[in-house]
């Protein structure tokens, strides 16, 4: 008898969110949609954020039988948050187990079984799995979603989905949109119909500033407190630019509100952004207790990837960073840039979806009136487009001229990304894949990084290779620096340093020290170190090892040989490297271009190496490069000897250099 209640409160539970997808403005367009779906193979699908497009579709198709057979409805999202969140939603909704009948497959991580029937992924997972499955025989749909956000994966899955329905007549397409230009989608599929579904739309009051703000960060702190003293009940929604400006303000909201005491209601502040715990994600979505206002602090993912309950009022400083690339230099940059008119208005929007809502532009009305782009330019005609053009030569897609891409990337980056593929000897030089370049297409990396991982064979340490691959992968939120134990994080992290190893190396001694302690969180602790990137980075070491099974090589391990170590990643990066001047600053070899190396390096406290590698450069103040090793100039040459001659190498050594010699001439 104990179990009744739990029952019936898991029942009610269910009920309860069946109510609340009858609720949403999809519901009502339920049958149009089913058999707009049935009679045509491509549909259009505008919906605006909040319509409940993404968690009720596949939904739909599966009660309508679209799923028999054991076939999949495959949706695709721009960002893993999303994917992730989004399946936890649907497999509640259903009631089922997250990773069973509803899964989902992002980077480095896959949640499904062969149970799975609705599968939520990102799109470059769907494009990893055209390698294996050219024809997607085992999905009935394939729904492309948040299609407005333009990313690279996004553009040429539309380009393969689009040539696959010509075949597959079975193969139902859809593509959903959060913004207007669905006619644009439209024409790319042959004028397939349009479907609109209405959103729920309050008024939301604009402000702007009256004039320009010169700290919008301080401005989104004074702008939240105001709201928080002086606006009626509802939460707040801050878009920033990335996770430190997020760390910046929470740490500040935090420490103003505890000063202001009891005078003022509780404020909760929750931060998202990709690098933050799952777990810690999740809290966006509870409910706002009693008496307490929630203010969400947010990347652009809020604008429409996501979408949270209780939002009344919406900050708006008018920024989102912005990837950047330059064939001409290589240099690729994440920049902080002024969004377009069609974000702002997408941000706007957030704030109207249970009632009216507020939204505080941080900008005057002039600047988004003339200042603004009125959309974004899709991400294929500003990045790096090596990894894409490997991905197509790959599956076969011989001629890059002749692929339908609905805005064509600029014809330098596609040259840029074909030369970067020769010197790597991923293609030959008629541009057909080599079985380095067919070794390389398998690991889901940038191929600088797969062609490091391939190298390691060579010098054999593939073991040290692919961990310091993985910890590459994650990105720079290895090491943190609390304020106020700034010091004692920079201690910890010299640790690693010992012996001048550079970065590279040092990434692998904080992996193989982690590994030592059995894998210990209180470790993590005492060296700064965040546990959770390092638990991502071991996940990804395991994928990667295991893609070294199957592409044949052999797991070798060589810990003490730092020199193999560095050929191995000289053999994937010699694109990327820089000599010292006689100003102190580097030189890039090729393409000379002035950077420096980052103040978070651990070779920025030394006398500076004369030549270094680095694996990314990045735009802030200047130009750092982050991620540097020191190496030996004549390696180039011999590694890269189609890509390097002696007289790229070559110190004439009458140039006088700064602060005696450098490390590479006395070792």
């Amino acid at each position: 008898m104990a179990e009744e209640p739990n029952d019936s409160a898991a029942k009610t539970m269910l009920e309860k969110l069946q109510e609340e997808r009858k609720s949403l403005p999809i519901y009502p367009y339920r049958e149009e949609l089913l058999k707009a779906i049935n009679d045509h193979q491509i549909l259009v699908i505008v919906g605006e954020t909040g319509s409940g497009k993404t968690t009720q579709m596949p939904q739909y198709l599966h009660e309508a039988g679209y799923t028999k057979d054991g076939k999949m409805v495959g949706c695709t999202q721009p960002r893993r948050v999303a994917a992730m969140s989004v399946a936890a939603r649907v497999s509640q909704e259903m009631g089922v187990k997250l990773g069973h009948e509803v899964g989902y497959s992002i980077r480095f991580e896959d949640c499904t079984s062969e149970k799975t029937i609705l599968k939520y992924m990102t799109d470059g997972m769907l494009l990893r799995e055209f390698l294996s499955e050219p024809d997607l025989a085992s999905y009935s749909v394939i729904m492309v979603d948040e299609a407005h956000e333009r990313t690279i994966s996004t553009d040429i899955l539309f380009g393969l989905v689009k040539d696959i329905a010509r075949f597959r007549k079975d193969l139902k397409l859809l593509i959903s949109s959060a913004t207007l230009d669905a006619e644009k989608f439209s024409d790319f599929f042959d004028s397939a119909p349009i479907f609109k579904i209405p959103g729920r739309r309050y008024p939301v009051d604009i402000h702007y500033t009256t004039a320009p703000e010169a700290d919008y960060i301080d401005a989104a702190i004074v702008t939240v407190l105001q709201i928080h003293v002086t606006q009626p009940p509802g939460d707040i929604l801050v878009f920033l630019t990335g996770q430190e400006e997020i760390e910046t303000i929470d740490e500040i909201l935090k420490h103003r509100t505890r000063g202001l005491g009891t005078k003022i209601a509780e404020l909760i502040v929750c931060p998202i952004y990709a690098n933050l715990p799952t777990e810690l994600q999740a809290k966006i979505f509870e409910p706002t207790p009693e008496g307490a206002r929630k203010v969400v602090l947010a990347t652009n993912i809020a604008e429409t990837s996501l979408t949270i309950d209780g939002i009344k009022y919406v900050v708006d400083p008018g920024f989102c960073k912005i990837k950047s690339y330059n064939p001409r230099t290589g240099m690729e940059s994440l920049l902080v840039n002024p969004i377009s008119k069609a974000s702002a208005m997408q941000r706007a929007g957030r704030s109207g979806r249970t009632g009216p809502g507020k939204c505080f532009r941080l900008y005057t009305a002039y600047n988004y009136e003339n200042d603004l782009d009125e959309n974004t330019v899709p991400e294929i005609q500003r990045c790096n487009l090596a990894n894409v053009v490997l991905s197509l030569k790959s599956l076969g897609i011989r001629s890059l001229v002749n692929f339908d891409f609905m805005d064509p990337p600029p014809s330098e980056a596609v040259i840029k990304a074909l030369e970067q593929l020769y010197a790597l000897n991923a293609l030959n030089s008629h541009g057909e894949l080599t079985k380095i370049g067919r070794m390389m297409a398998e690991f889901p990396l940038d191929p600088m990084l797969s062609k490091m991982i391939v190298a390691s064979d060579k010098y054999k340490c593939s073991e040290e290779i692919v961990s310091i691959a993985a910890m590459l992968s994650v990105g720079n939120s290895i090491f943190y620096r609390p304020k106020d134990k700034q010091v004692h994080a920079d201690n910890a992290r010299l640790n690693f340093h010992t012996g001048n190893v550079g970065d590279h190396i040092a990434l692998l001694n904080v992996y193989a020290s982690w590994k030592e302690t059995n894998f210990s969180t209180q470790w993590c602790y005492e060296n700064y170190i965040q546990v959770r990137s390092m638990k991502r980075a071991r996940d990804i070491r395991d994928q990667l090892e295991g893609l070294l099974e199957k592409v044949g090589i052999e797991i070798v391990s060589n810990p003490s040989n730092l020199d193999a170590i560095k050929k191995a990643i000289t053999s994937g990066f010699f694109y990327h490297a820089a000599r010292l001047q006689k100003t102190g600053a580097y030189q890039t070899v090729k393409n000379p271009q002035t950077v420096h190396i980052h103040p978070s390096s651990g070779l920025a406290q030394e006398l500076p190496p004369r030549w270094v590698i680095y694996h990314e450069l990045v735009l802030t103040t200047k130009e750092y490069m982050r991620q540097v090793t020191e190496l030996k100039p004549d390696w180039l040459v011999e590694i890269a000897p189609h890509y390097y001659q002696l007289k790229d190498v070559e110190d004439s050594s009458s140039k006088k250099m700064p602060r005696g010699p450098g490390r590479a001439a006395m070792s």
